[in-house]
């Protein structure tokens, strides 16, 4: 059996991190002899396509860029409220000592709570374009090759998101990667006639129930029906199940970027993803990837 770890240079880095490399390069070989046309990319979008920072300043979220909307940013009980929801909820999210089963029902009050609280607002198409330009966030260096290089191999790429779907759907757009083999799942907004927000139009998409009920009905769900291999991309740990009840899906590879409380979630990182990376915001470990399944099909 080939030994992926050793010809894939790029994992010897030190900030890539591997519990089992037998299992890691067991998935890497069924991977790599399905090639490309069996091959389809899952991905978070906030802190997963974009970065998690720069320079030590954290990018704003999909939903914090959305905040800055004019009138989201003019109503002042709006404001008050996400912020004293983040307050409560995020350091919920990230505490590594919280079991996920627990941290579930306290995500789901915390995007409850958030629709209704943005539910009144009028915005407009316009609105959400002009946010995204302002505030210009950053893709990980090489993400734009990346995506073009699926495109180009005529490879799915589902961004599975729980942000704002607006929000990052113009972003994608703007950033030229929303090409024709790209997908948005995500919380898109529900307008009435006259652009008022009316909550969003599905059920409600939280970090820890990124499972197959949000995929089965969807038209992507019938393109990847025959791709058998998955490459899954994710900052929070709820993210390693993107491809959970796919029952096509054989072998996933789980990539994890890791930035906040970085000593204490390691371990839980390391059991959930095939592969953490460690305040890495390129996409440098999964061109390579992608590169080597390519390479082994010629």
């Amino acid at each position: 059996m080939k030994n992926p770890i050793e010809e894939i240079g790029i994992l010897h880095r030190s900030n890539v991190h591997i519990k089992n490399k037998d299992k890691l390069n067991e998935i890497l070989n069924n991977i790599a002899r399905g090639g490309l046309r069996k091959l389809q990319v899952v991905s978070d979008f906030d802190k997963t396509i974009t970065k998690q920072h720069e320079d030590g300043i954290p990018h704003l979220s999909s939903f914090a860029m959305f905040s800055r909307i004019r009138s989201a940013a003019e109503d002042e009980t709006y404001q008050a409220t996400v912020k004293k929801l983040r307050q409560k909820y995020y350091p919920i999210e990230l505490d590594p000592h919280i079991p996920v089963k627990d941290k579930i029902k306290h995500m789901e009050d915390w995007w409850n709570l958030s629709e209704k609280a943005i539910s009144g607002l009028m915005v407009t198409q316009q609105d959400i374009d002009d946010v995204c330009l302002e505030c210009k966030p950053s893709l990980r260096n090489g993400c734009k090759e990346f995506f073009r290089d699926l495109n180009d191999s005529n490879v799915p790429a589902l961004v599975f998101s729980a942000g704002c779907g607006d929000i990052v759907a113009a972003v994608l757009k703007h950033a030229g990667v929303y090409l024709p083999n790209v997908k948005v799942i995500s919380n898109f907004l529900k307008f009435n006639e006259d652009g008022t927000i009316m909550g969003f139009k599905d059920k409600i998409i939280h970090v820890f129930n990124k499972n197959e009920y949000a995929v089965k009905n969807t038209d992507f769900y019938g393109e990847v029906a025959d791709r058998e291999n998955a490459i899954v991309l994710g900052d929070s740990l709820g993210d390693a199940a993107m491809t959970q009840g796919m029952e096509h899906c054989q072998n996933a590879l789980k990539i994890g970027f890791l930035y906040e409380q970085i000593e204490d979630s390691l371990p839980q990182y390391l059991d959930t993803f095939d592969i953490v990376l460690v305040d890495d915001q390129t996409m440098d470990v999964p061109r390579a990837i992608f590169d080597y399944i390519r390479d082994a099909a010629r």
